[in-house]
Protein backbone atom coordinates (compact mmCIF):
# COMPACT_ATOMS: atom_id res chain seq x y z
CA UNK A 1 0.00 0.00 0.00
CA UNK A 2 1.41 3.58 -0.92
CA UNK A 3 1.57 6.21 1.80
CA UNK A 4 2.97 9.60 1.01
CA UNK A 5 2.69 11.56 4.22
CA UNK A 6 3.45 15.53 4.64
CA UNK A 7 4.66 17.32 7.21
CA UNK A 8 6.12 20.52 8.75
CA UNK A 9 3.09 22.80 7.56
CA UNK A 10 1.88 25.58 10.14
CA UNK A 11 1.17 29.13 10.66
CA UNK A 12 3.93 31.87 9.80
CA UNK A 13 4.61 35.31 9.33
CA UNK A 14 4.89 37.05 6.10
CA UNK A 15 8.85 36.59 4.89
CA UNK A 16 9.23 33.59 7.50
CA UNK A 17 9.69 30.23 6.23
CA UNK A 18 9.03 26.50 6.55
CA UNK A 19 10.20 23.33 5.73
CA UNK A 20 7.67 20.38 4.38
CA UNK A 21 8.68 16.98 4.31
CA UNK A 22 6.82 13.95 2.72
CA UNK A 23 7.25 10.71 3.47
CA UNK A 24 6.95 7.72 0.42
CA UNK A 25 6.38 3.82 1.38
CA UNK A 26 4.97 1.37 -0.56
CA UNK A 27 6.78 1.97 -4.07
CA UNK A 28 10.56 2.46 -5.14
CA UNK A 29 10.90 5.84 -4.43
CA UNK A 30 13.72 6.50 -7.00
CA UNK A 31 11.63 6.05 -9.80
CA UNK A 32 9.17 8.34 -8.96
CA UNK A 33 9.03 11.99 -10.27
CA UNK A 34 8.06 14.14 -6.76
CA UNK A 35 6.00 17.19 -6.72
CA UNK A 36 4.07 19.73 -4.66
CA UNK A 37 0.70 21.11 -5.01
CA UNK A 38 -1.30 23.25 -3.33
CA UNK A 39 -4.93 24.29 -2.89
CA UNK A 40 -6.27 27.33 -1.62
CA UNK A 41 -10.14 27.33 -0.15
CA UNK A 42 -12.23 28.23 -3.59
CA UNK A 43 -9.33 27.72 -5.94
CA UNK A 44 -8.20 24.91 -7.95
CA UNK A 45 -4.69 23.09 -7.25
CA UNK A 46 -1.85 24.43 -8.67
CA UNK A 47 1.26 22.95 -9.30
CA UNK A 48 4.00 24.05 -7.53
CA UNK A 49 7.24 22.24 -8.35
CA UNK A 50 8.28 19.06 -8.78
CA UNK A 51 12.23 17.01 -9.34
CA UNK A 52 12.22 14.16 -11.47
CA UNK A 53 12.92 11.06 -11.18
CA UNK A 54 16.26 10.57 -12.89
CA UNK A 55 18.46 13.82 -13.42
CA UNK A 56 17.45 15.38 -10.55
CA UNK A 57 16.13 18.26 -12.74
CA UNK A 58 13.93 20.65 -11.47
CA UNK A 59 10.84 22.83 -12.12
CA UNK A 60 8.99 25.58 -10.42
CA UNK A 61 6.37 27.71 -11.20
CA UNK A 62 6.54 31.28 -11.53
CA UNK A 63 5.09 32.40 -8.39
CA UNK A 64 8.32 30.75 -5.94
CA UNK A 65 10.90 30.51 -8.26
CA UNK A 66 13.54 31.66 -6.24
CA UNK A 67 11.51 31.37 -2.59
CA UNK A 68 10.67 27.37 -2.64
CA UNK A 69 13.44 24.92 -3.29
CA UNK A 70 12.68 21.09 -3.45
CA UNK A 71 15.04 18.75 -2.79
CA UNK A 72 15.06 14.92 -2.35
CA UNK A 73 16.33 12.07 -0.73
CA UNK A 74 16.01 8.38 -2.02
CA UNK A 75 17.42 7.29 0.62
CA UNK A 76 15.08 8.34 3.01
CA UNK A 77 12.19 7.88 0.57
CA UNK A 78 11.68 11.52 1.58
CA UNK A 79 11.04 14.84 -0.44
CA UNK A 80 11.42 18.13 1.43
CA UNK A 81 10.19 21.78 0.35
CA UNK A 82 11.70 24.73 1.75
CA UNK A 83 9.70 27.53 1.46
CA UNK A 84 11.36 30.62 2.25
CA UNK A 85 10.38 34.66 2.08
CA UNK A 86 6.33 33.08 2.54
CA UNK A 87 4.05 35.68 1.24
CA UNK A 88 0.03 35.38 2.23
CA UNK A 89 -0.64 34.20 -1.12
CA UNK A 90 1.18 31.39 -0.21
CA UNK A 91 -1.78 29.93 1.79
CA UNK A 92 -2.87 26.53 0.81
CA UNK A 93 -2.96 23.33 1.36
CA UNK A 94 0.28 21.69 0.42
CA UNK A 95 -0.22 17.98 -1.24
CA UNK A 96 2.85 15.69 -2.44
CA UNK A 97 2.40 13.99 -5.36
CA UNK A 98 4.30 11.19 -6.83
CA UNK A 99 4.82 10.05 -10.82
CA UNK A 100 5.90 6.54 -11.97
CA UNK A 101 8.62 7.35 -14.58
CA UNK A 102 7.42 10.62 -15.78
CA UNK A 103 9.90 12.76 -17.08
CA UNK A 104 7.43 15.85 -18.99
CA UNK A 105 4.33 17.33 -17.97
CA UNK A 106 5.58 17.55 -14.51
CA UNK A 107 2.81 20.22 -13.91
CA UNK A 108 0.26 18.10 -14.95
CA UNK A 109 -2.23 17.00 -12.44
CA UNK A 110 -3.29 13.70 -14.31
CA UNK A 111 0.43 12.36 -14.66
CA UNK A 112 0.20 11.67 -10.89
CA UNK A 113 -0.04 8.16 -9.63
CA UNK A 114 -0.08 9.18 -5.68
CA UNK A 115 -1.32 11.95 -3.65
CA UNK A 116 -0.57 12.84 0.23
CA UNK A 117 -3.48 13.99 2.54
CA UNK A 118 -2.04 17.61 2.60
CA UNK A 119 -0.32 19.67 5.00
CA UNK A 120 -2.05 23.15 5.39
CA UNK A 121 0.32 26.42 5.61
CA UNK A 122 -0.82 29.74 6.20
CA UNK A 123 1.04 33.32 6.41
CA UNK A 124 -0.21 36.05 7.94
CA UNK A 125 0.61 39.52 6.60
Amino acid sequence: QVQLVESGGGLVQAGGSLRLSCAASGLTFSRYTMGWFRQAPGKEREFVVAIRWTGGNTYYSDSVKGRFTISRDNAKNTVYLQMNSLKPEDTAAYYCAAAFLVVTGLDVIDNYNYWGQGTQVTVSS
